[in-house]
C-alpha cells in the first residue's frame, strides 16, 4: 500500500544542516514489526508514523522509532511530525496550537512567527546522579571526574542523564567510548564564550539505541533547559547549538513562559512522495 511520506530536516532552516526525520502518514494497519523494520531501513535517528488520535483532545497521534526500538517521546520527531501533518493538510482544533498524542501523553506545539515549538513535558526522573554513574561517565568521556562540573537526571521519556563541562570547546573535543557508555543515554553541555551567538553547545550519545551521536536532540534540550533554568545555571531564554561535531548546524530556541519551557526550531523540507509498506 502506498502511503504519503516526508523526509525533513529539523532544527535548521537550511536543508542538510539539522537532524533528518522520516515521516509516514496514515500508518494505521501497519504491524509493529513493519514499523520497526522501516525505521531500521531508513537508518535515521528517528522515523515517525502518524495515526488518528485515541484522545479526543489530540489532533493526531505519533509513534516514534529509532533503529533500535520505540521511544515514548522525542523532540525533533515532535516538531518534524507536526510540520509534516500540517503540510499534509492537517487542521488543528485551535488555530495557533497543535496537540500531539504520543507515548508520554499529550504534547502542545505552538505556531509562532513561522516557527514551531513544543512544550517541554514533565521530567520522569530528576536529581543528581549516583557517584558511581558520574565516574563511569567521566571514564567514558576520557575526562577526570573534576571536569564534570554539574550532573543531573533529565529523563523526560528516553532516559536522559546529563553532565556539564567547563566549556563548549571541551564538549566538542569529547570522544566517548561507546562500550563504556553501554545503556547510558547521555547529554553533555558546555557554555560558549560570551561573544558566541549561542549560549550552550550540546551533544547527545545513545549507542544502546543504535545512534552513536544524535545530530540535534529536542527531548534532551527540553530536559536540560528544565534542569539548567531551574538550577539558575541558565537564563529563561537562550539559544543552544548542537551537531557541530557532526558537521551540522542545529539551532534550538529555548524560552520559558510562566511555568512552561518551549523548545523551538525551524524545519526544512527535503523529500516528499509516497512509500510502499
Amino acid at each position: 500500500m502506498q502511503r504519503r511520506f516526508h523526509q525533513l530536516d529539523v532544527f535548521t532552516a537550511v536543508p542538510l544542516k539539522g537532524n533528518p526525520l522520516a515521516v509516514v502518514h496514515a500508518a494505521q494497519g501497519l504491524p509493529d514489526d513493519t514499523l520497526a523494520a522501516f525505521a531500521r531501513w531508513t537508518n535515521l535517528s528517528e522515523t515517525t508514523f502518524l495515526l488518528p488520535p485515541t484522545d479526543a483532545a489530540a489532533d493526531y497521534r505519533v509513534r516514534i522509532f529509532t533503529p533500535g526500538g520505540e521511544l515514548p517521546f522525542a523532540g525533533h520527531p515532535t516538531l518534524g511530525s507536526c510540520h509534516a501533518w500540517l503540510a499534509a493538510g492537517g487542521v488543528p482544533r485551535v488555530a495557533a496550537m497543535v496537540v500531539q498524542e504520543c507515548g508520554v501523553g499529550l504534547v502542545r506545539i505552538r505556531r509562532s512567527a513561522g516557527r514551531l515549538a513544543f512544550a517541554a513535558p514533565p521530567l520522569r526522573r530528576s536529581g543528581p546522579l549516583a557517584p558511581a554513574l558520574v565516574q563511569r561517565i567521566a571514564d567514558a568521556l576520557g575526562l577526570p571526574r573534576r571536569d564534570l562540573l554539574h550532573h543531573h537526571w533529565v529523563d523526560n521519556g528516553p532516559g536522559w542523564c546529563a553532565v556539564m563541562l567547563h566549556s563548549a570547546a571541551q564538549v566538542l573535543a569529547c570522544k566517548p567510548d561507546a562500550a563504556l557508555l553501554g545503556e547510558i543515554k547521555l547529554g553533555v553541555v558546555g557554555k560558549h564564550p560570551a561573544r558566541h551567538e549561542a549560549m550552550f553547545e550540546l551533544r547527545a550519545f545513545v549507542p544502546s539505541l543504535g545512534v552513536g551521536e544524535d545530530p540535534v536532540t529536542g527531548s534532551l534540550n527540553a530536559s536540560v533547559a528544565q534542569w539548567l533554568i531551574g538550577a539558575g545555571l541558565a537564563p529563561p531564554a537562550y539559544l543552544a547549538t548542537q551537531g557541530t561535531a557532526l558537521g551540522r548546524d542545529g539551532r534550538v530556541y529555548v524560552e520559558q513562559v510562566n511555568d512552561t519551557i518551549w523548545i523551538g526550531g525551524d524545519v526544512a523540507g527535503c523529500i516528499e512522495g509516497t512509500v510502499a509498506l
